[in-house]
């Protein structure tokens, strides 16, 4: 097959160099630490979020391995994960997969002869053990396995497949694998079934991180360098910006703004910001694959105990055990960093939506009706309006939403979401501590662009009304001055059931005024902003925040 004439952005299965731009896989893997691994004779496991990279990395160790001393071989086991749990077939499976690299890769076909055999004699709880010792006897190198998709399997086949690596371990020198390298989503500790620790050879784990935010530069200069189509300094910013250098995302809104855009694939048109966030749009639009995974994920409920507390911005830090932080942390859901909060802005866009498709036959997408007659955005009509759609639906959202505590913010995220895909953004910030959601509407239908900021709050029992207007009103107009915004509103929910709607449901203004500046370097939290007394006279530079009860 002939290589097309130019590469393209990868965004499906490993990397093929003649084809797709790229980051050096085993420069973002650490390739001198995994070659250190393997000539120290360590069993490890390798581990990332799915489409971070991890298999390209893979392919290069095993190339790397083979140029030299080792015979090395890569085999991907998701094809032997039974739903039914069965060992046997499991283990069949798993040595013809090795057969098969090994006969492909190597030109060894020692268990293409053996394994069969092997697997009668010996059974599916001891033939990979045997199969892999004599495989190591009869190489005439020492033997490397980089076994993909190690950890998908249920619990009996895995526990079949850890013991027998584990038994002849001691073996490695000169009668079994040299070195082994289990890879997959979990790291080392989830691999640790029960108290007898099956996998207690193996105590390292590398993570394959995401872009730094140079990768990312030298990924899209590899396009410019080939095609002479620049990326501007903005489009740069607002692709690093909305990826935070997850792989994936990064490849696909550039392939998006490079190849699918009319616009952008006339090489003589620079990718500008506003390329970046049309192509944001659409991959969000599209739902592709890397999506549909995140929403299975979402159902898991060491995910949604992390996840819950995140979307409602639970001003208190609620209990979470370490080994869910770390399990969602892994899958690639949140930032790799304290504190917790969502890994990027795409999905923080992107899990709200997943979370309220149930509610979607129900939300109107009718975005004309809150437009006036210039074509600007009514938010206090839209705002009215979800005040009415809340009262009808809260009752079965909140019973039937697997995330109660979000549900209130997750509903106000899809009806908003709704209306403004016609003509504009929705951007959304939130996470632990934070104590509130912060909702900013960009809309750029006709004539000049509006920018609103809606903040949400949930009014627990014990908060007084007055001093979650002061402090959220406060908190609204600091985002506003970060946002440039021309209209602030701030939505709070109240969580006490034992009120009627005719108690909850209110809407008022109030002034603010700014009494201070942060210091230089200082984040602003909007304590520079305090509430304007009812019995003083407005100031020309105050801001009007409208408050919406519910």
């Amino acid at each position: 097959m002939t290589a097309p004439t130019t590469r393209t952005f990868n965004t499906a299965g490993p990397i093929v160099p003649e084809m797709h731009y790229y980051i050096p896989p085993l420069q973002r893997a650490g390739c001198d630490r995994l070659l250190r691994l393997v000539e120290s004779s360590q069993y490890f496991v390798v581990y990332a979020p799915r489409q971070t990279g991890k298999t390209t990395a893979l392919f290069a160790l095993r190339d790397a391995l083979n140029a030299g001393a080792y015979g090395a071989v890569y085999a991907n086991l998701e094809g032997a994960q039974a739903p039914d749990d069965d060992v046997e077939q499991a283990m069949r499976t798993i040595l013809g997969r090795l057969a098969s690299e090994a006969r492909r890769t190597l030109g060894d076909e020692f268990l293409s002869r053996h394994r069969r055999a092997l697997l009668e004699e010996y059974g599916p709880k001891d033939a990979l053990r045997e199969a892999l010792g004599r495989w190591a006897e009869a190489s005439p190198k020492p033997l490397v396995l980089l076994l993909d998709e190690a950890d998908g399997f249920r619990d009996e086949t895995l526990l079949a497949i850890l013991h027998q690596l584990r038994a002849d371990y001691p073996r490695r020198h000169d009668g079994f694998p040299r070195s082994v390298a289990l890879c997959g989503l979990r790291r080392v500790q989830d691999y640790t079934l029960s108290s007898t620790s099956p996998f207690n050879i193996a105590d390292i784990s590398l993570r394959l991180g995401d872009f730094s935010e140079t990768e990312v530069v030298d990924l899209l200069g590899q396009h410019t360098t080939e095609t002479g189509q620049r990326f501007t300094d903005s489009a740069v910013e607002a692709l690093w910006g909305a990826t935070r250098g997850q792989p994936w995302l990064v490849n696909a809104l550039a392939a998006h703004a490079c190849f699918d855009d009319p616009d952008g694939s006339a090489r003589n048109r620079d990718i500008t910001s506003e390329s970046i966030s049309a192509a944001r749009e659409r991959l969000i639009l599209r739902r592709p694959v890397h999506f549909q995974h995140i929403a299975r994920r979402l159902k898991e409920d060491r995910v949604r105990r992390v996840m819950e507390p995140v979307l409602a911005a639970s001003e208190e830090w609620p209990r979470l055990a370490n080994e869910d932080v770390e399990y969602v942390r892994d899958i690639g859901l949140i930032a790799s960093d304290p504190p917790v909060r969502v890994a990027n802005p795409i999905y923080r866009e992107v899990i709200p939506r997943i979370l309220s498709r149930d509610a979607d036959e129900r939300l109107t997408n009718d975005s004309a009706r809150y437009l006036q007659s210039d074509g600007s955005l009514d938010v206090i009509l839209l705002l009215t309006e979800f005040r009415q759609f809340f009262r009808e639906n809260a009752e079965w959202w909140s019973r039937d939403f697997a995330y109660g505590e979000a549900a209130a913010q997750v509903l106000l995220q899809a009806f908003l979401q709704r209306v403004v895909n016609a003509g504009g953004v929705v951007a959304r910030e939130y996470g632990l501590g934070m104590g509130r959601t912060d909702l900013r509407i960009e809309w750029r239908k006709r004539g000049r662009p509006q920018v609103f900021v809606i903040e949400c709050k949930v009014r627990r029992t014990r908060d007084g009304l007055e001093e979650v207007i002061r402090k959220g009103a406060a908190q609204t107009a600091g985002y506003m001055d970060r946002s440039g915004a021309e209209e602030g509103h701030l939505v709070i929910f109240d969580s006490d059931r034992n009120k009627s709607w005719e108690e909850k449901i209110f809407d008022r203004e109030v002034k603010v005024r700014r009494t201070s500046r942060p210091e230089r370097g200082d984040e602003p939290t909007g304590a520079e902003w305090q509430a304007v007394p009812a019995t003083e006279s407005p100031a020309p530079t105050d801001r009007g925040i409208r408050i919406w009860g519910l």
